[in-house]
């Protein structure tokens, strides 16, 4: 049987590949998608030292190593960018967000996630004061991001910063998250992560509200902090607590974006169905008929170049909890 493009994607999208022949695998419609989706430097890195002699064309390596040796350079400027313009900020709570944090405690090697910015949440008092402290650093306001939600978009031109003071609904909850977050003392005595808990739960919050148009590359963040990122040994390599998750997910709002993306993630990758099924939120059968035929079969289907967007009956119900 012929490879299918779902068949590439899960063996070039694992940490741990097993050795397969793909070389009757759709490599032509494959390879500008991952790029597309972020998926290029796992994919290169799985192709050049994991998967040897798999029958992929030379062309195909060459395009997806390109990617790769970029994303890495590109990731370590932005972040070491970054450190030196916080390192020295003592007495505050700088939460990282995302896929800075994600790139550094979920991924084995730095390159496997491109970082194409930074968020930070802050308590709403300290937003002002953070943003002239990274002034300091040529951060300058950058007109031309879009800042949906109120946050403040800063750039010095080479990496874009987001600075949030309320992630959430309710503002207490975002004091919570910062209240529990964890140390992250390689960025300096301010910094702070999320706990795994809040960080599943506000990844699915930001995906939901850009109407679930993200890249596939996000999917595979949500596959690693499901399952408590097996491949690494550090904050996040951890079972999430199925309880704490959904207790949140109720307080947050978001059962519904949770049960969506978690199907998602559960179609792609079927190695994560036990997790999924102990985190997974209880919702009526009309709201699962209705998310599964807007949002989880359209956002499983690999391959997929058309914009995602979501309905505004889809934004309301994502956001009706």
């Amino acid at each position: 049987m012929a490879t299918s493009l779902l068949d590439l994607f899960r063996v070039l999208s694992a940490f741990s590949p097993k050795r397969v022949d793909l070389k009757d695998a759709p490599w032509e419609p494959y390879v500008d998608w991952a790029i597309g989706q972020g998926l290029a430097p796992l994919a290169a890195y799985n192709l050049e030292y994991r998967l040897g002699l798999c029958g992929a064309p030379q062309w195909a390596r060459d395009r997806l190593l390109s990617i790769y040796q970029g994303s890495a350079n590109d990731n370590v400027m932005k972040l070491v960018n970054f450190k030196r313009a916080v390192d020295e900020l003592e007495g505050r709570r700088i939460v990282l967000v995302g896929a800075a944090s994600f790139a550094e405690c979920l991924y084995p090697h730095i390159a496997w996630r491109p970082v194409i910015d930074v968020r930070l949440l802050v308590p709403p008092g300290d937003v002002d004061p953070f943003v002239s402290w990274l002034r300091r650093a040529e951060f300058k306001a950058a007109a031309d991001a879009p800042a949906p939600s109120g946050e403040r978009v800063l750039s010095d031109s080479r990496t874009t910063l987001y600075v949030h003071g309320t992630l959430m609904k309710d503002p207490a909850h975002d004091q919570a998250m910062i209240a529990r977050a964890l140390r992250l003392k390689v960025y300096g005595p301010s910094m702070l992560r999320l706990d795994l808990e809040d960080a599943l739960l506000t990844h699915v919050t930001l995906m939901s509200r850009a109407g679930f148009d993200v890249p596939m590359l996000e999917f595979l963040d949500l596959r690693e902090l499901v399952l408590g990122a097996p491949s690494m040994g550090g904050d996040y390599s951890r079972e999430p607590k199925a309880e704490v998750v959904l207790e949140r997910a109720k307080q947050f709002g978001v059962e519904r974006a949770l049960w969506a993306a978690l199907g998602v993630v559960e179609r792609l990758f079927p190695e994560t169905e036990a997790a999924v099924a102990r985190l997974r939120p209880a919702l009526s059968l009309p709201a699962r008929e209705v998310l599964n035929r807007l949002v989880v079969a359209p956002l499983s289907e690999v391959g997929r170049t058309d914009e995602f967007r979501g309905e505004e009956a889809l934004r309301t119900l994502l956001a009706g909890g």
